[in-house]
């Protein structure tokens, strides 16, 4: 029973963002106060990737990962990835007078994994076991943040450009809300479980599939950039979610056996 109920968690989380960023709207268009946009802002860019948070990690197969952890995952994650990506992006921008789709997906994947890096190197360090799956969960955390920050951003210059135009803003919110899993929480979760698996078994094949898998993200983070269309869209989304949750599922499968087995963790 408690396994289902965490593995049905997600729609909870899901139903009760969605009830409440309907009352907020509703208030808002009711007293037209202004008061209530950043609540709307943050709940329409916050419940998509949290609910794809809670979805993933009840998949692990284990609930390992302290919530703490996640918090400040998501926190700090999304903080620091976005100011260290949004600096570096200016000053490339200021020295070449351009910013290729190519290097912003560079800056921002990497941008993405320094809090996970610090978690996984130190907090999680102190586990026995450290499981590829916790670094996966880890990164879709860290990836939440960083896509609830944008998303916020982009929402509040939609606001402002449109004139207080709210429905550019629901547009906005509800546009990069719902393609949130299938870019920046994908992508990150797939680069740092790929990381905590080198970490887990330190060899040559394992940092060449975290190389390979960072390099992946990247190529797929520039496509996303730079084909706008709807099918691209959904070509990229398929290959993002498929990838993870692949991902997601081998490392649960090595994790299962070699603990079954009481053998040292090896994926």
């Amino acid at each position: 029973m408690r396994d289902s109920s965490r593995r049905w968690a997600w729609l909870g989380v899901l139903v009760i963002g969605l009830i409440l960023y309907v009352i907020v709207l509703r208030t808002l268009i009711h007293t037209q106060n202004p008061n209530f946009v950043p609540s709307l802002i943050l709940l329409g860019a916050a419940v998509v990737p949290m609910s794809f948070l809670t979805f993933t990690r009840a998949r692990t197969g284990r609930w390992q990962v302290p919530t703490s952890a996640l918090v400040i995952a998501a926190f700090f994650g999304g903080v620091i990835g976005t100011v260290v990506a949004g600096t570096l992006e200016y000053n490339t921008l200021r020295g070449l007078g351009m910013l290729p789709m190519i290097l912003v997906a560079l800056i921002e994947e990497s941008a993405k994994l320094i809090v996970p890096v610090i978690l996984l190197l130190t907090i999680m360090y102190r586990h026995e076991r450290r499981l590829p799956s916790d670094g996966l969960i880890i990164g879709v955390a860290s990836g939440m943040g960083f896509a609830a920050l944008e998303t916020m951003g982009y929402a509040f210059t939609a606001l402002i450009s449109s004139n207080g135009n709210i429905g550019a803003v629901e547009e906005t919110l509800f546009l990069r809300g719902l393609t949130s899993p299938a870019g920046h929480t994908a992508w990150t979760g797939l680069t740092a479980g790929a990381l905590w698996a080198f970490i887990a078994s330190p060899t040559g094949k394992k940092f060449a599939e975290f190389v390979a898998t960072f390099a992946g993200a990247v190529a797929l983070h520039t496509l996303w950039d730079t084909y706008a269309g709807l099918v691209a869209f959904i070509i990229l989304a398929v290959i993002s979610l498929g990838w993870l949750f692949l991902a997601l599922r081998r490392y649960r499968a090595f994790a299962d056996h070699d603990l079954s087995l009481k053998r040292p963790l090896t994926v």
